[in-house]
């Protein structure tokens, strides 16, 4: 609607897979196919700040963005640079089993997580861009990662139709909802933690949204 709409930014060439919004300078970074990465400043007359691509966080200057390689990376947001590329032991020299699906930091520990298209959930340290942990967190790919405010739990989404919440700190499994019904083999697209209540959110392939308390 007109009355909601406040504004477009074009510049993509091809679908956005991704939205990140920073409060600190009230900047919006939005990833796509068409290869890039994309940081926005919305109510300026030319909104797009910065384009990144593959080939050239905790911290309010980095951003963390990961690629259909299998590799992810941190950004310095002032400099355009590259600061970290984490390195992973790969099982298998399949590329879409190194496929990364979602990617999120936690909100005090230099700490990026990682959901992967081969079940996996991966945890690497920003500082020297080593996995520090890695487990076969679902039956499907991991579709989507959350992390709560308080960077106690992870919830992650899945193809097999299940959120789980995970301790961060011991790495395991507290609950586990069997949420929406799948559709063309696929189930659940994303998770949300609500940033000061106890809810928590997920969209599916079913084309239901759902809140938990």
């Amino acid at each position: 609607e007109p009355n909601v709409l406040a504004g477009t930014l074009i510049a993509h060439t091809d679908a956005v897979w991704g939205l990140a919004y920073s409060g600190v300078k009230n900047h919006l970074l939005s990833c796509s196919a068409d290869g890039t990465i994309r940081l926005w400043n919305p109510p300026e007359k030319i909104p797009c700040i910065c384009t990144y691509n593959g080939e050239k966080g905790c911290d309010p200057a980095h951003m963390v963005a990961s690629f259909n390689t299998g590799s992810t990376v941190i950004y310095d947001l002032e400099t355009s640079q590259s600061v970290v590329m984490f390195s992973s032991q790969v099982e298998s020299g399949v590329q879409s089993n190194n496929h990364i699906n979602k990617v999120v930091s936690h909100p005090t520990l230099p700490v990026t997580i990682t959901a992967h298209e081969d079940r996996h959930i991966k945890f690497f340290d920003n500082k020297t861009g080593k996995m520090v942990h890695s487990m076969v967190a679902h039956l499907d790919a991991v579709t989507s990662l959350a992390v709560d405010p308080n960077g106690i739990y992870l919830m992650s989404g899945s193809h097999d139709c299940s959120i789980r919440l995970w301790n961060l700190d011991s790495k395991t499994c507290v609950q586990e909802i069997t949420a929406h019904r799948k559709k063309l083999d696929e189930s659940i697209y994303d998770v949300a933690f609500h940033p000061s209540k106890a809810y928590i959110a997920s969209a599916g392939a079913d084309a239901l949204a759902k809140v938990f308390v």
